[in-house]
């Protein structure tokens, strides 16, 4: 007979041992304990003022599964693959610690439910936190685009020079980025907020049992409506990754242009020593490790979430053992996120930036042919003329190897009579930009109101 089981009467043969080898999740779903012990916590209470277990055994349990979690966090508790998870891992000592009481604790509940529960409780704290990172990277963004509010870089589509922009403004697209990700995790947070204890295995209870008191012992906005949903329901932990797989991409956006700016070729920026590795035969390399790490691990959450995605494809109501897959992707992308936000706050904070060497890549490729076509349209001339003429004389300055800056005004007036003395005052990079004084524009004005409105929360 299988008597160190807890579901074990059924059954009169022992578990083979790589059977349960294989189904344990002990190795990885401990780290649930906190949240397991304060939903047991939370549920014994229940059932001690809805008499369906004595007062006095309540109390028990209470003080049971107190003395367990200080076990626990002092490594004094002996986890066993036999008991199979952290739910009869800690179920069995309370009986071990408590005797007869310990047993009336499963009342009104299942693991289904209870595994469903952990899940909610641990994400809730996980996704809170979390987002006290995403603050803090927004907040090195803020610090670097305050700093270098004026410094001029070139701006990039398909990594060719566009036109010229602020660096600071260049630092702001990622703070909307960020601030995107962190309102997806705070609407992810609604989904996740939501209490299925009392769903039993998939049908519900026959017991009395106060849903409403449990789901505020525990903060829940609201309790699950369904109970075959309650315990077969994933889409949350589903949500988080895809939120998790866009906040890292924008990630990997910002450590691709990282890694570019800090080559010799670019020299724009400069990470600190802290965050860079050297080579072991060329030993003037400076290697930008934690971005290209990160652009790396952005592929393992991807992974994360197809992952959990092919799990819960055609599997049928209610719960199937299929879903115990579903924890590591979890774990990993939750470790994989916190990790890669707080090394980009602290490395985007320490960033060096190199401002004459973005200028004088703003100033070349022609940046400012837009506004010069943009200058003869407010003289009167079709955009589309306007274009071309531009066009032709960029093409003038390739084959005589000179830039638009140089032009005389007479080589101007060959591509259109309408170039007059003012057009040298509009075709400098500091023109361009502060010409673009528009809401979401990269002038100066319009770069330090924005920080503004983000400093005030707005």
């Amino acid at each position: 007979m299988s008597k160190d089981k807890l579901w074990g009467g059924r059954f009169t043969q022992p578990t083979d041992k790589f059977v349960e080898e294989f189904t344990a999740s002990i190795d990885f779903d401990r780290r649930l304990y906190h949240q397991d012990i304060r939903g047991s916590i939370a549920h014994a209470r229940m059932l001690g003022k809805q008499g369906i277990i004595s007062i006095e055994d309540s109390e028990k349990i209470v003080h049971g599964l107190q003395r367990i979690l200080e076990e626990i966090e002092s490594g004094n508790f002996d986890f066993s693959v036999a008991l199979e998870d952290i739910h009869m891992n800690i179920e069995s000592r309370l009986s071990e610690k408590i005797g007869e009481a310990g047993k009336r604790l499963h009342t009104g509940r299942s693991r289904n439910d209870q595994v469903a529960l952990d899940i909610r409780l641990y994400m809730r704290d996980e996704i809170v936190e979390i987002i006290t990172f995403i603050e803090l990277l927004i907040d090195a963004l803020l610090v670097q685009a305050e700093r270098n509010i004026d410094v001029i870089m070139p701006g990039f589509t398909h990594l060719q020079t566009a036109q010229p922009i602020l660096f600071s403004h260049h630092l702001m697209a990622y703070l909307e980025m960020f601030r995107r990700d962190r309102e997806r995790l705070e609407d992810c947070l609604k989904r996740v907020n939501v209490m299925p204890l009392g769903a039993g295995a998939l049908a519900g209870t026959t017991f009395p049992i106060d849903r409403e008191y449990v789901a505020e012992q525990l903060g829940f906005d609201s309790v699950t409506r369904n109970s075959l949903d309650s315990v077969s329901d994933r889409d949350f932990v589903i949500e988080f990754l895809a939120d998790a797989s866009i906040l890292m991409m924008h990630l990997s956006r910002f450590s691709e242009e990282l890694v570019i700016w800090c080559s010799s070729q670019f020299k724009f920026i400069e990470l600190s020593d802290d965050f860079c590795t050297g080579s072991s035969i060329m030993p003037q390399k400076k290697n930008p490790d934690v971005p290209e790490l990160v652009r790396g691990k952005t592929g393992r959450v991807y992974g994360n979430l197809v992952a959990l995605l092919t799990v819960m494809k055609s599997l049928p109501l209610a719960y199937n053992k299929d879903m115990q897959e579903d924890k590591e992707p979890l774990f990993d992308t939750i470790d994989t996120v916190k990790g890669s936000l707080k090394i980009f706050a602290d490395m985007t904070a320490r960033m060096e930036v190199y401002e004459k060497n973005m200028r004088r890549a703003a100033t070349q490729g022609f940046s400012t042919a837009t506004d010069v076509a943009d200058y003869l349209v407010r003289k009167g001339v079709p955009f589309r003329d306007a274009h071309e003429a531009v066009g032709k004389a960029v093409a003038y300055c390739i084959e005589n190897g000179m830039d638009i800056t140089e032009l005389s005004l007479t080589e101007w007036q060959l591509f259109s009579p309408y170039f007059a003395e003012d057009i040298f005052g509009s075709i400098t990079v500091e023109a361009s930009i502060n010409a673009r004084d528009i809401p979401g524009g990269t002038s100066v004005n319009r770069v330090r109101d924005e920080i503004s409105r983000r400093r005030e929360g707005r």
